[in-house]
C-alpha cells in the first residue's frame, strides 16, 4: 500500500475503522469518509495519534451529487484515488410483513444506493487512469437467506451483484472489483442484535428456530480478520483476482 491513495467509506464504524487503520499501518494514505462527522473526526484523531495518514471528509453517501463533489476535492487534496473499499452500511430489523417503507428505503439508501455512488464517482477516474482496486464489503446474508433481515440481505445481495457486474465492465481498463463477505463480526452492528450476555454464545452456536447455523470455527470474527480479506484483495498479491467473492465467515454459510 506504500504510496496508494485510498478511500474508505463507513469509515466511523467497526469494520471500515479497522480498514482504515490496516492499509494506513501498510503505507496507505487514507481518505476516511462516514455521514457522522463527529464520530469520524473522533476515529480519525485517534488514527493520525498514532501517526497515520489518515484524512476525515464527512459525506452521506446517499447523496450522488455530494459524493461527486467528495471524489473531486479526495483527488485534488490527496492524489489520484487506486484503492477503494465500500464499507458503509446499515442494518434494520424485522420481519417482512411488518417492515416500514423507510427502513426499506434507509437500507437500500446506504447498502446499495451508496455503493453505486461512491463507486460510480471513484472507478470513473481509475479506469482514466488506466488501473485500479476496489472491495465492496458485503455480507454472507447475500447469499444465505435470515430470518428478520430480508432488506439487509437483499441490499447486500444487490450490493454483491453490482460489484461484480462493474468488474467485468472495467476489467479490460486495468481495474479490478472484489467483494468480501463477512459474516457475523464482534461490531456495534451485530452487538445491537444481542439482548444480553448470551448473544455472542447464541452466535456461535446458531439457532435451529431460526435456520441459522452456528459458526464451524467456534468463534465470532474481529473486525481485523475482515480487514485483513479487504487489504489482501486491494493488494498487488491479488493481481489476477476479480470479480470475487471472499466469505469471511468461519464456516456460517457453509461455504455457499
Amino acid at each position: 500500500m506504500e504510496n496508494r491513495v485510498a478511500l474508505v467509506t463507513g469509515a466511523a464504524g467497526g469494520i471500515g475503522g479497522t480498514v482504515a487503520r490496516v492499509l494506513a499501518e501498510r503505507g496507505a494514505v487514507v481518505a476516511a469518509v462516514d455521514h457522522d462527522p463527529e464520530r469520524l473526526a473522533e476515529s480519525v484523531e485517534k488514527l493520525r495519534a498514532d501517526g497515520l495518514d489518515v484524512h476525515a471528509h464527512p459525506v452521506d453517501v446517499t447523496d450522488g451529487a455530494a459524493v461527486e463533489r467528495l471524489a473531486g476535492t479526495v483527488e485534488d487534496t490527496l492524489g489520484p484515488v487506486d484503492r477503494l473499499v465500500n464499507a458503509a452500511g446499515v442494518l434494520h430489523l424485522g420481519e417482512v410483513c411488518d417492515y416500514r417503507d423507510e427502513d426499506w428505503r434507509a437500507t437500500f439508501g446506504v447498502n446499495v444506493d451508496g455503493v453505486f455512488h461512491v463507486s460510480r464517482a471513484v472507478v470513473r477516474r481509475m479506469v482514466a487512469r488506466g488501473g485500479g482496486s476496489m472491495v465492496t464489503v458485503s455480507s454472507n446474508a447475500a447469499a444465505t437467506p435470515r430470518a428478520s433481515m430480508a432488506a439487509y440481505a437483499a441490499s447486500k445481495a444487490a450490493a454483491t451483484m453490482f460489484t461484480k457486474s462493474l468488474g467485468l465492465e472495467v476489467a479490460r481498463h486495468g481495474v479490478r472489483c472484489n467483494v468480501v463477505a463477512p459474516g457475523s463480526t464482534d461490531t456495534p452492528m451485530l452487538r445491537s442484535m444481542w439482548r444480553d450476555e448470551s448473544g455472542r454464545a447464541g452466535t456461535i452456536e446458531g439457532d435451529l428456530g431460526s435456520f441459522r447455523a452456528g459458526i464451524p470455527l467456534g468463534r465470532v470474527a474481529s473486525t481485523a480478520n475482515v480487514a485483513d480479506a479487504v487489504a489482501f484483495l486491494l493488494s498487488d498479491q491479488a493481481s489476477h483476482i476479480t470479480l470475487h467473492v471472499l466469505t469471511v465467515d468461519g464456516g456460517a454459510s457453509l461455504g455457499s
